[in-house]
């Protein structure tokens, strides 16, 4: 008799990690959420980074000049305030490192995976929760946070030439720092919030500096100075002080938001102080011409700057109050038939906002893309949630965006509304929730009805903030206390409730007892 072989056993099936919240992103957004699902006794969660590091937005700017146009003690968590920082308005290294110092004091590490990007996220209708396909394989979740927000992926324009552009080609939010511009000819596209921190950055080493302008932006003045060693002993020894501080803030801008949102026509004594600025910086008429909007401010982003329109008239800068129309090897040819030699190419043109790219990889209900969702346009319900979509919340979602204040402020009313929802299924006993039709078309068709009489409706300019239909489903048309109060706890009442296919069909508890 034949003895029979033995066969190696056959390994079990690798099993796919599941938790409770699945977080994507790892900016302000990301961990932010983080820190609030900890804080909430949520600690089965991973946050999926693409990079190997985190930071989001202030991760990937690190060009010359970057810092931001918020007061750094606005610019940062309510629950992690830092007296420390160097500046009124602090630069993209220091914002960086807080950001780093956020992940570590507040214990985010181990839930972080690097270097993960998120493929795709399907829902599973038939185990309701979410699957979640990555470069380094996958995972299953219950809901999953959206945080990849809008300014993560870069835009440039689909010029004819460009790929046989025989310079260096790179967007702001991917600089080479291993380029040199010393003493090259360098052209840069676009005049936006980025551009105007680069132009003045750049503009005293190259050699020759053409900056292509399609719309001029207004300028005020930037009020940045150095913190004082007595401001940051005081914040840190006496911390009601920065608490102070902050709220100082916060109020000013909060006063402004009615000018913005109801009666454009206030902002005259703005422009007026952005037309002074310009006629003090700039000599030169024909310049000045060219670099004075036709819009009411307010329309487009305000830009802040001491150092830009000094960059702009510089001897060795051109302003070409045109857009670029195609390339002709290293000429740049502008729309109005200027050519233009150059040996690199910055672009400052933005990101995808109004088409976040996140859009593309989720599947929801039936196996619809959110894509194919907004073909028509951005629309969430609060800006948080999308019906189709169930348990699938997002940070800095459809119209949550400011044109005056601090995004952080949004950021964390946005937690409150995750962490409340989260909180309500438990509650309820429920497995996910979806908006209902009615409570997402409501909610939007207010939003868009006050957003008709705002200053980026009315003002007369085209901007990154509305979509290719002129609908603006970027910007929050009110004040940012307003939008805590509208999401503050969530009205179960616009919710559909899904529960588990296998939990029997008896009747949930009564919601406001369940949750009492």
């Amino acid at each position: 008799m034949v003895p029979r072989t033995k066969q190696p056993a056959t390994p079990p099936p690798a099993t796919t990690p599941h938790v409770r919240v699945a977080v994507v992103g790892s900016g302000f957004g990301g961990l932010g959420a983080g820190v609030r699902l900890r804080r909430a006794g949520i600690t089965d969660f991973v946050i999926l980074e693409r990079a190997s590091s985190v930071g989001g937005t202030w991760r990937d700017n690190s060009y010359p000049g970057c810092a931001c146009d918020v007061p750094s003690h606005l610019y940062s968590f309510s629950f992690a305030p830092n007296p420390e920082w160097p500046r009124s308005f602090s630069g993209q290294p220091d914002i960086r490192a807080y950001l780093e110092k956020v992940t570590d004091v507040f214990g985010l590490r181990p839930h972080l995976r690097f270097d993960t990007e998120v493929v795709e996220l399907r829902w599973e209708e038939e185990r309701t929760r979410w699957r979640i396909r990555t470069t380094r394989g996958e995972w299953t979740a219950d809901a999953v946070v959206s945080a990849a927000g809008p300014l993560a992926d870069p835009q440039i324009p689909d010029l004819p030439g460009l790929a046989d552009f025989p310079g260096k080609v790179f967007h702001s939010s991917r600089w080479d720092h291993d380029y040199d511009l010393t003493g090259k000819r360098v052209a840069v596209v676009g005049t936006g919030a980025s551009a105007a921190q680069i132009v003045p950055a750049i503009q005293p080493k190259v050699g020759r500096l053409t900056v292509f302008q399609r719309t001029p932006g207004w300028v005020l003045p930037r009020a940045d100075r150095e913190i004082s060693a007595l401001e940051k002993w005081l914040h840190t020894r006496i911390p009601p002080t920065g608490r102070l501080r902050r709220a100082t803030l916060f109020a000013l801008r909060e006063l402004q938001v009615d000018a913005f949102v109801r009666r454009p026509g206030a902002l005259r004594l703005v422009q007026q102080m952005a037309e002074r600025h310009i006629a003090r910086s700039i000599a030169d008429p024909a310049l000045r011409a060219k670099l004075t909007p036709d819009y009411r401010i307010g329309c487009k982003r305000i830009l802040l700057s001491n150092t830009y329109y000094p960059a702009l008239a510089a001897p060795n800068t051109e302003v070409v109050a045109s857009g670029l129309r195609e390339l002709r090897g290293s000429t740049l040819v502008a729309a109005d038939g200027s050519e233009h030699e150059v040996d690199a190419i910055v672009f400052g043109t933005g990101f995808h906002v109004t088409d976040m790219p996140i859009a593309q990889r989720v599947f929801g209900v039936g196996g619809r893309a959110l894509a194919e969702e907004w073909k028509d346009g951005m629309e969430a319900l609060r800006g948080s949630t999308v019906r189709g979509f169930p348990n699938l919340f997002f940070v800095i979602g459809p119209n949550t965006g400011l044109g005056n204040s601090s995004m952080i402020l949004m950021i964390e009313s946005q937690l409150n509304y995750l962490i409340d929802a989260l909180a309500a299924l438990d509650a309820v006993g429920a497995a996910a929730l979806q908006p209902t039709a009615r409570a997402q078309r409501h909610w939007n068709l207010e939003l868009q009805h006050r957003m008709d009489r705002t200053v980026w409706s009315t003002g007369g300019c085209k901007s990154w903030y509305l979509d290719a239909s002129g609908r603006n489903t970027v910007l929050w048309p009110g004040s940012t206390s307003a939008f805590r109060r509208a999401t503050r706890r969530v009205d179960l009442a616009e919710y559909e409730l899904i529960k588990r296919p296998a939990e029997a069909a008896a009747a949930s508890p009564a919601v406001e007892e369940a949750r009492a």
